[in-house]
C-alpha cells in the first residue's frame, strides 16, 4: 500500500457516495493506526445513504462510511502496550468518554458522548489508513479470518442481546427478523444453549438460508401478528421463553408480545420508528418484561472466542465480496437484500481475500 494512498469511501448527501482521497492521520496518544482490511456494510451504513439519517443521527456534512472493520496494525501512537507492529485487528467503533455515570457503571454502550464510526459527525473506516483507540482493537487469534474479525461487530450485537434477554441452556426462542442480526442472534443463541428456535420473516430465502445455520423452524410472515405469533407457538410446542425482535415495526414488536409466555421476556434489537402502536396491555397484564438494546458492551471478546473455539460459524454469512473502487455496487447489493452480508475490501492488494 502507499503510505500515500488514503482513499475513502465518503457519503455527501442522499444517494451520492464518492471515492475520494482524505489526508493520513497519524495515531495519537493511546491510538493505532490501521492498514484496513475488510469492511462489512452495515443496514446502518445504508440507511444513512438512501435517508440521508437515522432519527437524531443526520448526515450534514461529507462522512465516511463504515464501522465492521478488521485490519492490521501499521504504527504505534505514544503509549500503546497492548499491540504490536503487525498484528491483525478488529476493531470496536465505539469509544466512550470513560467519564460519564454510564461509563463509570461499565455501561459504556450508553455514554451519551461516545465516538462512533460512521454516525454523523463521526467518520467511520471505509478508508485505507485509519487510527483507533489501542483499547479498542482486539488481536485476532491466528485460525481467524481478517472477514470473521469484521462479524465481530455485528455478532456482539447478539451476544449482548443474548445476554440482556438472559438466554440460556434448554431455552425456547422466538426471533424476529432473518436478516444479519437475526442471523447473529440465531448463532449467538444456540451458542448460549438454547434448544428450540424459530425465526420469521418476509423474505423466503432469508429463511431458506437460516435453515442452514441451524434454526429449528422457519415462519414465513403474512402480516398479521396474532396469526404469526400462533404459528410460532404452534411450531415451538410452547411460548417462548424469550422473543428478541430483530426489526423493531409495530407488526414484529407485536408478535412477541402476543407469543411469548407469561412471565417472559421480548427483547427490541432493531430500530424502527420512534413511536409504535403496539399492544402493551396483553405484555403489562402477562408480566413480559421488554427491554431494549443498543449496540453492545464488553461482547467482542466474548465473541471472538466463540468463533476462534468453533462455538459459531460466521463465515457462511458472507455473501458478496467488493473491491473498494466497487463501493457503489457493494450498497446496491446490500440494499436489494439478495446478498446476507456484503464485505468491501480496503487493502488494494487484495492479497488475502478473506
Amino acid at each position: 500500500m502507499s503510505t500515500q494512498d488514503n482513499t475513502s469511501v465518503v457519503l455527501h448527501k442522499i444517494k451520492d457516495i464518492r471515492l475520494e482521497p482524505k489526508p493520513i492521520r497519524k495515531p495519537t496518544k493511546g491510538q493505532v493506526q490501521i492498514a484496513v482490511h475488510s469492511v462489512g456494510i452495515c443496514g446502518s451504513d445504508v440507511h444513512y445513504w438512501v435517508n440521508g439519517g437515522i432519527g437524531d443521527f443526520i448526515v450534514k456534512s461529507p462522512m465516511i462510511l463504515g464501522h465492521e472493520t478488521s485490519g492490521t496494525v501499521v504504527e504505534l501512537g505514544e503509549g500503546v502496550t497492548n499491540l504490536k507492529i503487525g498484528d491483525r485487528v478488529a476493531v470496536e467503533p465505539g469509544v466512550p468518554c470513560y467519564k460519564c455515570d454510564q461509563c463509570m457503571d461499565g455501561r459504556y454502550n450508553l455514554c451519551p458522548d461516545v465516538f462512533f464510526c460512521a454516525t454523523p459527525p463521526d467518520d467511520g473506516t471505509l478508508t485505507r489508513l485509519y487510527c483507533h483507540d489501542a483499547n479498542f482493537c482486539f488481536k485476532l487469534p491466528d485460525n481467524m479470518t481478517y472477514e470473521e474479525g469484521a462479524l465481530l461487530e455485528p455478532l456482539s450485537v447478539g451476544v449482548h442481546a443474548c445476554r440482556r434477554a438472559e438466554v440460556t441452556g434448554g431455552d425456547t426462542i422466538l426471533i424476529c427478523g432473518a436478516g444479519p442480526i437475526g442471523l447473529v442472534t440465531l448463532l449467538t443463541a444456540r451458542a448460549f444453549g438454547a434448544t428450540n428456535i424459530a425465526i420469521t420473516d418476509i423474505n423466503a430465502k432469508r429463511l431458506e438460508f437460516a435453515k442452514t445455520l441451524g434454526v429449528n423452524h422457519t415462519i414465513l410472515v403474512d402480516g398479521d401478528p396474532q396469526s404469526t405469533a400462533k404459528r410460532a407457538i404452534e411450531l415451538l410446542g410452547k411460548m417462548p421463553d424469550k422473543s428478541i425482535d430483530c426489526v423493531a415495526f409495530p407488526p414484529t414488536i407485536s408478535t412477541a408480545i402476543y407469543a411469548t409466555k407469561s412471565g417472559g421476556t421480548v427483547l427490541l434489537v432493531g430500530l424502527g420508528p420512534p413511536t409504535s402502536e403496539i399492544p402493551i396491555v396483553n405484555a403489562s397484564v402477562r408480566e413480559v418484561d421488554i427491554k431494549g438494546v443498543f449496540r453492545y458492551k464488553g461482547c467482542y471478546q466474548k465473541a471472538m472466542d466463540m468463533i476462534a473455539r468453533g462455538l459459531i460459524n460466521v463465515k457462511p454469512l458472507v455473501t458478496h465480496r467488493y473491491a473498494m473502487e466497487q463501493a457503489l455496487e457493494a450498497f446496491e447489493m446490500t440494499k436489494s437484500g439478495e446478498g446476507i452480508k456484503v464485505m468491501i475490501k480496503c487493502d488494494p492488494t487484495r492479497a488475502q481475500l478473506q
